[in-house]
């Protein structure tokens, strides 16, 4: 026993476990603050670095949250809770641009290519023991794959980039090993990992993709898996582009046995080329989701990969779904060979809304990202001011806490449904929430 704190242990795992215990148990309860890394080193006769350790450990976890100057502190959520929960509620009245959902217009009727898919279905019901891959499905999306230069490798469908990555990732790693991921990144990802017992390494991102040089230091620290979006990177609205591309095989070329996954976040909905990562490692991973282009509720991705990867992932999901609905991917093939979705449309729609909102907010004076996709990231010295300060103007913003690891604070703007009426009431609001307040992180 610490004092008031519940903590113990002579090692990094121990003191880490002796803190989730106690936040289960209720000793440690939301909000609490944990003694400086220091003084709990002191107390329990350990190095400093050991209760560094086990802090970060903690961090990833997603049990404590740690603010600077200010300490660290036990999440005012349980350790289970996703970071999509780290949301800010919309009252009535308030407009919602936290939420990084596509613009609903911009999105295909589904009725028709169900109906026809479903008519197939009954002409050639698909039984146990058939192909578990739409064979037309298969062969356009490996075309479209070759067009963009992406690697030679078998095709296989997952419910989702999310599914896909998980699928990859245990097909390779294991509980207790690194994985690098971008930070600011995606926040169902980052809650993926630990939740898969794997630690998470943040990589810094600017707008073109990963930094190399730290995407190297994590490789050489022993990380064994990349994950990178090629393109409207969530939040921050990266796309790796032609030079970036090349510095980051030449990273990964040192590093043949990492494990790369590559999700193709904009595919439909950019206009930017493609520079995939992938043939330079023994292993890897190529993700496109429907999601974005088509609809969430399809829950659709393809992937591809090498031949080891790919059959370990399909062996594996022979032994739980079995296959993603063939009526599903005849629907989406449907989708695709009659063009439902004009992505060079799509693309300069949502283009011209996060364009007028970042010059808006430059002709304030205030610094923001967004080089494809459907957001932009606004880095601000409070979090938590501007967030609560753009609620009481009308808006509702996405905390960036949801989005990142060490990265510094920053909110992220979905400009999906943003109305060019609406461009400078918006940045009027960002201007005077970001200059107003301290230096508080979202907690």
């Amino acid at each position: 026993m610490l004092g008031e704190y519940p903590i113990k242990g002579r090692r990094a795992a121990e003191i880490s476990a002796s803190v989730e215990a106690a936040v289960a148990a209720g000793e440690l309860g939301p909000g609490q603050l944990l003694p400086p890394m220091r003084e709990l080193a002191s107390a329990l006769g350990v190095n400093p670095n050991t209760v560094a350790a086990a802090y970060r450990t903690l961090r990833e976890r997603g049990v404590i949250e740690t603010d600077g100057r200010r300490g660290s502190r036990v999440r005012s959520k349980p350790a289970t809770t996703g970071r999509e929960f780290l949301r800010v509620e919309v009252p009535e009245g308030v407009r919602d641009a936290a939420a990084g959902n596509p613009d609903t217009a911009l999105l295909p009727p589904l009725a028709p290519a169900f109906a026809w898919a479903a008519a197939q279905g009954d002409r050639e019901p698909v039984l146990y023991g058939h192909d578990p891959l739409e064979p037309e499905l298969g062969r356009r999306a490996r075309a479209e794959l070759d067009a963009d230069g992406v690697p030679a490798g078998p095709v296989a469908v997952a419910s989702g980039s999310l599914d896909a990555i998980e699928r990859v990732l245990a097909a390779h790693v294991r509980p207790g090993d690194t994985v690098a991921v971008e930070d600011p990144g995606w926040g169902s990802l980052l809650d993926l990992v630990p939740a898969l017992g794997l630690r998470a390494v943040p990589v810094g991102v600017d707008d073109d993709g990963p930094l190399p040089d730290q995407v190297r230091r994590a490789l050489e620290a022993g990380a064994r898996a990349l994950i990178v979006t090629d393109r409207a990177q969530n939040p921050t609205g990266a796309a790796v582009g032609a030079a970036r591309a090349r510095a980051l095989r030449a990273v990964l070329r040192a590093h043949p046995g990492t494990l790369l996954v590559e999700d193709d976040h904009g595919h439909g909905i950019v206009d930017l080329p493609l520079h995939p990562l992938a043939g330079v490692t023994r292993h890897w991973a190529f993700v496109r989701s429907v999601a974005k282009a088509y609809g969430p509720d399809l829950r659709f991705a393809v992937l591809t990969g090498d031949e080891v990867t790919l059959d370990r992932v399909r062996g594996r999901q022979r032994l739980g779904p079995g296959w993603v609905s063939r009526i599903t991917q005849r629907a989406v093939l449907r989708l695709w060979t009659d063009g439902a979705v004009d992505a060079r449309a799509v693309a300069e729609a949502y283009g011209s809304r996060r364009g007028a909102l970042i010059t808006a907010l430059a002709q304030r004076g205030v610094e923001a990202r967004g080089r494809s996709g459907m957001n932009v990231w606004i880095p601000v010295p409070d979090e938590t001011g501007a967030v609560a300060r753009l609620l009481q103007a009308g808006w509702a913003v996405a905390p960036g806490a949801r989005f990142r690891i060490e990265a510094p604070p920053g909110i992220r703007i979905t400009v999906s449904t943003l109305g060019r009426e609406e461009v400078g009431p918006l940045a009027d609001a960002v201007a005077s929430a970001v200059r107003v307040g301290g230096a508080r992180g979202y907690v």
